[in-house]
């Protein structure tokens, strides 16, 4: 038989592994934020030949003669990304005449301006939504496991449930920061769908474990608490393996041939999920035990 339980401090730094990258990318990086975040403009540009570097300096110089002040510039094989401060239509006209007259062989695909004010709005809208959740998560499955045996306790489930939860977020935005240092990825508000989708499919994994054990304290007794948390995550394992796998090829499918308005969205629904299944078997019941032992030896000091 598996033994997770006994293996659980192994889990425990694997995950320390894997956040504190992002953890420490964030302390000194932050996250690349996006115009619905800041406000700002953003042009994207494409072209049906690849882009070189005279022609990006070209756009450049054109896009300051309107007085806009360039924040970023990403530039790919055939497309390129223009970010400046916020600029009207009247501006933009007047750039897209400028590039047609010195035939430069470019097409604006897309012109987005958002205002600071609703970049802030939009910030403080993502953390409320995001604290709020995890609350309601806490509250509501104190409230239905208030009936668990000893010695589980329902707000233990509650806190552990968050904890995973908090795991599989900072896993999320920590590959993000890290992406956003190195490649220059942006987050959006897209991204902030993901993240509570993500904590979504975490606590929805986790619940299924710790309902297993709820079930398996009520009908078992004089078990060792460690012994029905194991043999409860082996119970669910296949479930949880199965669930999380059958989304994983789907999202994965549509990382490949969806479009790139939503590619990043669904690298962050891979990621977050596949650290949510992780969570859930690994961290969250593991915890569970974990703070029973401490409970044990504080009691006993």
């Amino acid at each position: 038989m598996i033994n997770i339980i006994g293996k659980r401090r192994l889990y425990y730094l694997i995950s320390l592994l894997v956040i504190i990258p992002g953890l420490v990318s964030l302390w000194f990086y932050g996250l690349k934020l996006s115009i619905d975040f800041t406000g700002g403009t953003r042009m994207t540009f494409v072209s049906s030949k690849p882009i070189d570097t005279k022609t990006v300096d070209r756009v450049k110089g054109i896009i300051i003669s309107e007085k806009a002040i360039i924040s970023t510039v990403q530039r790919s094989d055939k497309s390129l990304i223009v970010r400046t401060t916020s600029i009207d239509e009247k501006h933009n006209t007047a750039i897209l005449q400028k590039i047609k007259a010195e035939k430069i062989l470019l097409t604006e695909e897309s012109f987005e301006t958002v205002g600071p004010t609703i970049g802030e709005e939009t910030t403080l809208n993502a953390l409320k939504s995001t604290a709020l959740a995890a609350v309601l998560i806490v509250l509501y499955i104190a409230f239905s496991f208030r009936k668990v045996p000893k010695p589980a306790s329902s707000w233990k489930f509650g806190v552990c449930t968050i904890v995973a939860l908090l795991h599989d977020v900072l896993v999320v935005i920590g590959i993000f920061s890290l992406l956003g240092h190195f490649f220059g990825v942006e987050i959006d508000s897209l991204f902030v769908t993901a993240v509570l989708t993500v904590i979504g499919f975490s606590v929805h994994d986790t619940i299924v474990v710790f309902d297993r054990i709820r079930e398996n304290l009520l009908r078992i007794s004089g078990v060792p608490f460690e012994k029905i948390v194991n043999d409860s995550i082996l119970q669910t394992l296949t479930r949880s393996l199965n669930t999380s796998i059958t989304a994983l090829l789907v999202l994965f499918t549509l990382l490949l041939f969806g479009g790139g308005t939503v590619h990043w969205f669904i690298f962050a629904l891979l990621v977050g999920i596949a650290s949510g299944t992780y969570s859930s078997i690994f961290n969250a019941a593991p915890l569970l035990v974990s703070w029973n032992e401490f409970d044990k030896k504080r009691r006993h000091a």
